[in-house]
């Protein structure tokens, strides 16, 4: 069985209506008007146990709701769900004992003390034996890379000691299913490599199961075979990566270097133009012509080089959250 299963998902928030201006804030204070919100729509999807999932989807797609009510924190509106054989808004002990949510822009950790005594704090809370907690915690620091960090303040550590500090804390119970939201927000990049090193190897050592969203794309593409992507708080997809790929991009990029310039309308017949410098050329052409096609550029012209790419997937994602920022605008 699945170890995490959504049927029909749904959550709608009902949110006050209020207008702009002096007299909108009258007319709400005089006669409070209220209209609800959708923010996840019929979401269905199941993930194995120690499968490493992303879950991509714009600023308001409904990731978020979607962690928290996987996480129990807030309860469902419709639908069915099971995380671990169990129901997550009974926030039962067998339930906690088995999940982990970590957001990358909260913190569990206590400012003024160092992680060390916190984490002690969490083990006593899990009922975790003194001696077992050390050996869990000298493990998970060593795959961390944390040592003496563990006794400083946390309010002296980097961001990226802190959030490594985090993860050491959520994991010490060691969860079944990890659920991370912005795990490397803010992050630099050696600091992302790091935490993502950290989580693969968790997975293979301890067969976690984690669902990932992000907005680095990085994350994704180095951790996940599959993805679900949300959008306007429905699937979009549920697949491979460059599934989503072919999805998004019906066209492939075509590189050239000629030996010669020629003009725009030269290559009007080979696909869309997309670059033109001098005797660099990029065409976008559709994946299932691109045989044809490439064969007959190189029939036609005196090619140097050729390369052919899919887009990048930042690119694709991202024109997909610009359409969705755009869509709201127009329905605003």
């Amino acid at each position: 069985m699945p170890i995490v299963e959504a049927q029909d998902l749904s959550k709608q928030f009902r949110v006050a209506d209020k207008q702009p201006g002096l007299a909108g804030t009258l007319r709400h204070v005089l006669r409070r008007r209220y209209r609800e919100v959708e923010a996840v729509r019929k979401l269905s999807f199941s993930i194995e146990a120690g499968e490493m999932v992303g879950f991509l989807g714009p600023n308001g797609a409904g990731k978020t709701t979607t962690l928290k009510m996987l996480s129990g924190l807030i309860h469902p509106s419709g639908g069915h769900l099971a995380v671990a054989g169990c129901l997550p808004q009974r926030r039962q002990e067998r339930f906690l004992q088995q999940i982990t949510l970590v957001m990358g822009n909260r913190q569990q950790l206590i400012w003024d003390l160092p992680p060390m005594d916190s984490l002690r704090v969490n083990a006593a809370v899990y009922g975790i034996d003194p001696s077992e907690a050390k050996r869990r915690i000298h493990a998970l620091g060593e795959m961390l890379e944390l040592g003496e960090e563990l006794h400083r303040p946390v309010r002296k550590l980097s961001l990226g000691q802190r959030m490594k500090a985090e993860l050491l804390a959520a994991l010490l119970h060691r969860p079944a299913v990890l659920f991370l939201d912005e795990p490397t927000l803010g992050l630099d990049v050696n600091a992302q490599v790091r935490v993502r090193e950290f989580l693969a190897d968790y997975n293979q050592r301890y067969g976690a199961t984690v669902l990932l969203t992000s907005h680095y794309m990085g994350d994704i593409t180095a951790l996940c075979e599959r993805v679900l992507l949300i959008h306007q708080g429905q699937l979009f997809h549920d697949g491979p990566l460059d599934a989503l790929t072919t999805r998004l991009a019906p066209e492939r990029q075509v590189r050239l270097e000629l030996r010669d310039a020629y003009p725009a309308e030269t290559f009007r017949n080979f696909g869309r133009l997309e670059e033109l410098q001098e005797r660099h050329v990029m065409l976008l052409i559709p994946r299932e012509q691109l045989t044809e096609r490439v064969a007959a550029l190189l029939d036609r012209f005196d090619v140097v080089d050729l390369e052919v790419n899919d887009p990048p997937i930042e690119d694709l994602i991202g024109g997909l959250y610009t359409r969705a920022a755009e869509d709201s605008q127009a329905d605003g």
